[in-house]
């Protein structure tokens, strides 16, 4: 099983909580958040669902 996040750029507002909540996955440039993996590993899994459920605009997308 292999986990992807993604970051809808348009939406996000620059809140930085992802990267705070799963820095392993996110980091914020340019005042948006940047998926900095292409597959998140499975130690950093369940941080990286916390991030997008506490995404206060919904703009992030977990594939799984």
């Amino acid at each position: 099983m292999s986990m992807r996040a993604t970051v809808n750029e348009s939406t996000c507002v620059g809140c930085g909580l992802c990267a705070d909540t799963c820095p392993a996955v996110f980091e914020m440039a340019d005042g948006t958040a940047k998926v900095i993996v292409d597959t998140v590993a499975i130690g950093d899994a369940d941080d990286c669902r916390k991030a997008a459920e506490n995404c206060p605009v919904e703009a992030i997308t977990i594939d799984e």
